[in-house]
């Protein structure tokens, strides 16, 4: 197997220096401070390490479950149309939230919050103290690490904002004794995006193009300016809707295009010509993949461990055990009261195939199985459970962790956006066309009926969006930020159309914890959560 970079090994600092033996001695042998720790470019690397371990670290407390190893699932993702709690999430506070009868005691907001936190805090850590080491004549490299350390801040503040909306901004190392000296106010979301832009900015600037051998996975100049593509997108849509972004997205997305997709871009990015090969771990970080989340199954629980909760358990009595907790959300549409996102889907779209599983196969026995949907029924058709974390090697008779990458920027979306983007800012030109219609073919659809208006081009990239980013962390962030033909917010009325009725306008932002609330007395609850 190719050798990734995966920082779990390096991602913890160690400031206390104690043996076995002395683990129960009142007085540790030998302490090194922070300030003491950051001297060496090695140093620099294990800080820089840390700051990845946001998007696959293990949990607090041994759950496993950090942003995007399920907690993002739960704690988002089964809040959207598509999503819900399966028989085996039994967590009220799971599935309070799935049904959009939460409240800012809801714990699943609190560890999302403190996850992501933590995690600015890592990258605060490695941007003040990189700087302060002796690199020689590598000056090249710290500033790359440095780079590193802004993308991955960039990131996570992007994913706050749009969580949260007005939020503290740290960007400074917090090593402070008073408790008070803590306290931090809100920042304006127009004041978080700022940061977020500069910091991809000046990474990208510094980044490089692609890295070799154990230093793939890291974070590119490319994905710097992709993420910046995404970035001003969603703030030319839903809330902000800052229009003029619509061209910066257009022109970052057209930097990172390869030439064939008509862009300048030279990180030979392109479409994985089988959709399958996109998520396998046989093919991970192939030419696809923008920036992923890395993974490896049966060695030092690295791998992911929502793969397990997506489908049902094989016991040698044969069948299906109701235990999974990623389920697909069921609701009525019309006469059909069994629709689901997996209907969406016409029978010929490859993506159908790769995105769910419906028919399985006894790993024990061979014998074949499935759940049918009893309205309609119709042959080989079967509950449908999410299948994009599929790894062959864990699909076992209870299957394991995968080692399957979470895709959280690939090309396909940059398309989608530059299509987006395009439409919003000139209608639906030949460019928006080429790059919507390189995803449809892909799938094995035609191209897009010529002529559409806008508001048809809009609804067809929607739909084409949905289909191909299911199960990729992209679907609450989508309802917050799109639009109806009336220009509205379409967030209400598609939760509603989901059988989500409880959904309203302000439960697009997340309240604040109140346990933060509690502890700064400086932070104030959202405005609609007041």
């Amino acid at each position: 197997m190719k050798k990734i970079f995966t920082p779990f090994a390096l991602a913890f600092v160690v400031v206390v220096a104690v043996s076995c033996a002395d683990f129960l001695a009142e007085e540790p042998k030998s302490t090194i401070s922070e300030d003491q720790y950051y001297k060496t470019p090695s140093d620099a690397l294990t800080a820089v390490n840390a700051t990845y371990f946001f998007y696959n670290g293990g949990g607090p407390n041994g759950s496993g479950q950090t942003a995007y190893n399920s907690l993002l699932q739960v704690g988002m993702e089964f809040a959207t149309d598509e999503q819900y709690p399966g028989p085996g999430a039994t967590n009220p506070d799971v599935r309070s939230l799935s049904v959009h009868n939460h409240s800012s005691t809801n714990r699943t907001f609190y560890e999302n919050w403190q996850q992501h936190y933590a995690g600015i805090k890592r990258a605060n850590v490695a941007i003040e103290k990189i700087p302060l080491i002796d690199f020689g004549s590598s000056t090249a490299l710290q500033a790359r690490y440095i780079g590193e350390a802004k993308f991955n801040r960039a990131f996570i503040y992007f994913n706050i904002v749009r969580l949260w909306g007005d939020v503290p901004l740290i960007t400074e190392n917090q090593n402070y004794v008073k408790a008070q000296d803590y306290y931090v106010a809100k920042s304006a979301a127009t004041e978080i995006y700022a940061q977020i832009e500069k910091d991809l900015q000046e990474a990208a600037a510094v980044l490089p193009s692609s890295y070799s051998g154990g230093d793939i996975g890291r974070a590119t100049a490319g994905a710097a300016k992709a993420l910046l593509a995404k970035v001003y997108l969603t703030q030319a849509s839903f809330p902000l809707r800052i229009q003029s972004h619509y061209q910066d997205a257009v022109a970052l997305a057209e930097q990172v295009l390869s030439p064939i997709d008509g862009g300048t871009g030279v990180y030979n990015y392109n479409l994985r010509r089988n959709y399958a090969d996109v998520f396998l771990p046989a093919f991970k970080n192939n030419e696809e993949h923008i920036f992923s989340a890395q993974y490896m199954s049966n060695f030092q629980s690295q791998g992911r461990n929502d793969f397990p909760r997506t489908l049902p358990r094989f016991p040698s009595s044969f069948g299906i055990i109701g235990n999974y907790a990623d389920q697909v959300n069921f609701y009525t549409k019309g006469a059909d009261k069994s629709f689901s996102v997996y209907k969406l889907f016409k029978k010929n779209d490859k993506r159908r195939k790769v995105t769910f599983a419906t028919l399985f196969v006894n790993p024990r026995t061979g014998a074949k199985f499935g759940a049918p949907i009893a309205n309609p029924a119709y042959p080989g058709d079967s509950t449908p459970y999410f299948f994009k974390t599929y790894d062959p090697s864990a699909f076992t008779a209870i299957p394991s962790e995968a080692a399957t990458n979470v895709t959280l920027l690939r090309y396909a979306e940059l398309l989608l956006i530059h299509a987006e983007a395009e439409n919003e800012l000139n209608g639906p030109t030949d460019k928006a066309y080429k790059s919507l219609n390189r995803i449809r073919n892909r799938a094995g659809l035609p191209d897009l009926t010529r002529g559409l208006t806008q508001d048809q081009f809009r609804d067809s990239l929607y739909l084409d969006r949905e289909l191909e980013l299911v199960y990729e962390y992209q679907r609450w962030f989508d309802l917050i930020r799109q639009r109806n033909a009336a220009g509205n917010p379409s967030f209400v009325e598609k939760l509603h159309a989901a059988g989500k009725t409880n959904a309203v306008d302000r439960n697009r932002w997340f309240p604040i914890p109140q346990i933060e609330l509690d502890n700064n007395p400086l932070l104030v609850q959202n405005d609609l959560w007041k």
